[in-house]
C-alpha cells in the first residue's frame, strides 16, 4: 500500500509517519513538507534515519504532487494549526485559505487521478464559538466544567463531551472556517469521484517534539516554558488557568489512521468522526501548572483576565463514535504524555527557541 503524508516533517506529520511505519508493515511512505517551519529539519533527520522518504515541496502547488507515481492513500496533515491565524498580523487571512484548503484542493485532485483514498485531519475548531464560548461553566478542583444544566440543555453535549451533533455554526474562526470547508469539499469529492473519504477532527494532540507556542500545542509550550524558567500567563476568563482541553498523543491517532487505511471502501464505517484523549484526558492550565510543580518546583505566572479572539473556557471532544465504529480507545494517558515531553524538555533546554 503506497501512501502520501504530507506536513512529514511537521510534529503531527512526522509521529504519523513512524507510528504507521510500525504498525502496517506493508506500507511504502512518502512524506511531503516545505520545510517553512524552524526545526522541522529535525524531524526530516529521523524519517530518513528510519528510511522514509521525504520529498520538498508545497503542495499548494499542483505540480509538486503531479510528480509522485500513483498512491493508494493520502493524508493530509499539513497546515496552519492555530485558531489565530489569519488575524494576529503574522500570517495574512490569505495565507491561511491558501495553506489550509487550496492545498486540501490539491490533495483532492491528486486523489481523483489516482482513484486513491484520502484522510484529512480535522479539528475541535470546527464548533461554533458562540454556545462554547457562552458555555456555562463552574471551576472544580481547579478546572472549569460545565454546569448541569448547560449539560441538559446544550444539543451535542454531554458530561462526555462535545459530539459531533454540536453545532458548526459560523464563527468557528478563520482557522477553523478552512477546516470545515475542507471537510465539505473532500466529503463531496469522495462522493462524486467514488473513493473512500476519513475525517477526523481532533482534539488537542500533545507529545514529545512538538513544536508548542502559546496558540497551539499548549501542553509542550507549558512545560518547555515552564522547565526553561520563561514567562507564562493565564489570560482570560477568571485569570487563574481554569480553561480546560483534552490530549491525544499523534501514535494514538496513528492507530486509528491505520484501522482506516486498512478497511479501504467500508460503507459501514462513519466517514467523519470526533478523535481525542476524551474526558479522560481533559486538563486545565491551573492543573497542569501543578504538574509542572512537582517536577521542577514552583514558578510564578502573570494573570491577565481579558480573553483573546476566539478563547473558549472548555473544549473536550467526546470520541464515542470512533470507539464504537472502529475498536478505538486511546491508550496514553495525559501524565504518560506530559512524562514524555518533560523527559525530551530536560534533555532539550531550548526547545522553544530552536521552533519559535
Amino acid at each position: 500500500m503506497r501512501v502520501v503524508i504530507t506536513g512529514a516533517c511537521g510534529f503531527v506529520g512526522s509521529e504519523l509517519c513512524l507510528a504507521l511505519q510500525e504498525q502496517l508493515c506493508d506500507l511504502q511512505i512518502t512524506g511531503i513538507d516545505n520545510l517553512s517551519r524552524r526545526g522541522s529539519w529535525r524531524n526530516l533527520e529521523r524519517l530518513e534515519q528510519r528510511g522514509i522518504r521525504v520529498l520538498h515541496g508545497d503542495i499548494r502547488q499542483a505540480a509538486d504532487l503531479e510528480c509522485l507515481e500513483p498512491q493508494d492513500w493520502l493524508i493530509d496533515a499539513a497546515a496552519n494549526p492555530s485558531v489565530l491565524a489569519g488575524v494576529d498580523g503574522k500570517a495574512s487571512s490569505r495565507q491561511l485559505v491558501e495553506h489550509n484548503l487550496l492545498g486540501t484542493v490539491q490533495m483532492l485532485e491528486a486523489c481523483k487521478r489516482w482513484n486513491a483514498g484520502f484522510v484529512l485531519l480535522s479539528t475541535s475548531r470546527v464548533y461554533s464559538i458562540p454556545p462554547l464560548a457562552q458555555l456555562a461553566v463552574e471551576p472544580r478542583n481547579g478546572a472549569f466544567a460545565p454546569t448541569a444544566e448547560a449539560l441538559a440543555t446544550t444539543p451535542g453535549l454531554s458530561a462526555a463531551g462535545i459530539d459531533e451533533a454540536f453545532s458548526t455554526a459560523a464563527p468557528v474562526s478563520l482557522y477553523g472556517a478552512t477546516k470545515l470547508a475542507s471537510e465539505a469539499l473532500s466529503l463531496e469529492y469522495g462522493d462524486a469521484f467514488g473513493w473512500p473519504v476519513r475525517i477526523n477532527r481532533c482534539g488537542v494532540l500533545a507529545g514529545a517534539r512538538q513544536f508548542g507556542k502559546a496558540d497551539q500545542g499548549i501542553f509542550a509550550f507549558w512545560l518547555h516554558s515552564w522547565r526553561e524558567r520563561r514567562p507564562l500567563k493565564y489570560i482570560g476568563f477568571d485569570g487563574h488557568g481554569h480553561q480546560v482541553r483534552d490530549c491525544l498523543h499523534p501514535r494514538d491517532l496513528a492507530a486509528l489512521v491505520a484501522l482506516q487505511l486498512q478497511a479501504g471502501d467500508d460503507r459501514s464505517k462513519p466517514r467523519l468522526a470526533n478523535v481525542s484523549g476524551g474526558i479522560s484526558s481533559a486538563c486545565s492550565l491551573q492543573q497542569l501548572s501543578g504538574w509542572c510543580t512537582e517536577r521542577w518546583g514552583p514558578q510564578q505566572v502573570s494573570h491577565n483576565p481579558e480573553p483573546r479572539p476566539y478563547d473558549l473556557p472548555w473544549v473536550v471532544l467526546n470520541h464515542a463514535m470512533a470507539s464504537s465504529s472502529w475498536g478505538w480507545t486511546p491508550q496514553i494517558s495525559t501524565t504518560t504524555i506530559l512524562s514524555e515531553i518533560a523527559g525530551f524538555a530536560e534533555e532539550n533546554t531550548n526547545w522553544i527557541s530552536v521552533s519559535a
